[in-house]
C-alpha cells in the first residue's frame, strides 16, 4: 500500500529544500526532516491548502539488499497512512531510516509510535497530541 499520489514528495528540489532548510528530529530508527510551509502573503479562502508531501530516504547502509530495504519502507508506509488525517497540510517531510533499523523485525506497531512521537515533536500533528 504506497501513499496516494497527493502525499509524496517527489522532486529532487524538494527533497533539497527540506535537507536544506528543514528542522531535524531523532528517535532510535528514523531522522525526520520536516519544512515549514511557506506562509501565503493573501491566504484564498477559495483554494485548500496543499497536502503534506512525504518522502522516504533509505541507503544501502541500512541493508545492501533492496528487498530489506523495500520491505522497511512498505512497514513505514503502512505506519503513515494511518497518520494522514492528523497531519497538518503544507509541509514537507523526508523520513531518514537509520541503519540500526533493519536489525527490527516486524515494527510496524514501534514504527506506528516513533513516527507520532516525531511528527508531534516537530508540530506536524494537529493539536502536536
Amino acid at each position: 500500500m504506497a501513499l496516494p499520489k497527493a502525499y509524496r514528495l517527489k522532486s529532487r528540489q524538494d527533497f533539497q529544500a527540506v535537507f536544506r532548510e528543514g528542522i531535524r528530529r531523532h528517535s532510535s530508527h528514523f531522522t525526520l526532516r520536516a519544512l515549514k510551509p511557506a506562509l501565503a502573503i493573501e491566504p484564498s479562502l477559495d483554494t485548500a491548502p496543499p497536502a503534506t508531501k512525504i518522502g522516504i530516504a533509505i541507503s544501502t547502509k541500512v541493508s545492501k539488499r533492496a528487498v530489506v530495504r523495500n520491505k522497511i519502507k512498505r512497514q513505514i508506509t503502512a505506519a503513515l497512512y494511518q497518520l494522514l488525517p492528523k497531519l497538518v497540510p503544507g509541509w514537507r517531510l523526508v523520513l531518514i531510516v537509520k541503519p540500526k533499523t533493519a536489525e527490527s523485525e516486524r515494527q510496524t506497531h514501534k514504527f506506528l509510535q516513533e513516527l507520532e512521537e516525531l511528527l508531534a515533536q516537530a508540530e506536524v500533528l494537529n493539536g502536536h497530541s
